[in-house]
């Protein structure tokens, strides 16, 4: 009977962690003037060098994001006292990382913005860089 409560408990961290990374997602998309999901479904036109270095790029600012939000999302399941406490990390570490993109793109001198869909994947990387390590400061800030 013991297990039952911690498969319940499972369910209930990934029923609020799951749509968390979804939202994440959604607003790591809406708040760019382009589009992440065409920029990397359009990378698999090979006769094309420019859209799929554009995708690399993409896949590599937008995975950042993701993995940013997930090591966020995973000490927020460890530290948390409950479900809306996890609610309440998860929203914080989705503001944070926009805001981190944000400033990225204010102190650079280049504009990041422009430059990932042109396909510069150096600023591709450079931004899963930055954004990861973001999400892993935020992550280990986390505590009771």
């Amino acid at each position: 009977m013991e297990q039952f409560g911690n498969i319940l408990n499972f369910l209930m961290y990934l029923g609020v962690t799951v749509p968390l990374m979804g939202l994440g997602i959604l607003l790591f998309n809406l708040t760019t003037p382009y589009n992440e999901f065409a920029l990397i479904r359009e990378g698999g036109d090979l006769s094309d060098p420019g859209k799929a270095a554009a995708a690399k790029a993409t896949a590599y600012d937008l995975g950042g994001k993701m993995i940013g939000q997930v090591l966020v999302l995973a000490s927020a399941v460890y530290h948390s006292v409950g479900l809306v406490d996890l609610i309440i990390w998860g929203l914080i570490g989705i503001a944070f990382q926009i805001i981190v993109f944000y400033l990225f793109e204010l102190l650079t001198p280049f504009k990041v913005l422009a430059e990932i869909p042109k396909g510069n994947v150096s600023v591709g990387i450079f931004s899963f860089c930055l954004s990861l390590a973001s999400g892993l400061l935020l992550a280990s800030l986390i505590s009771y």
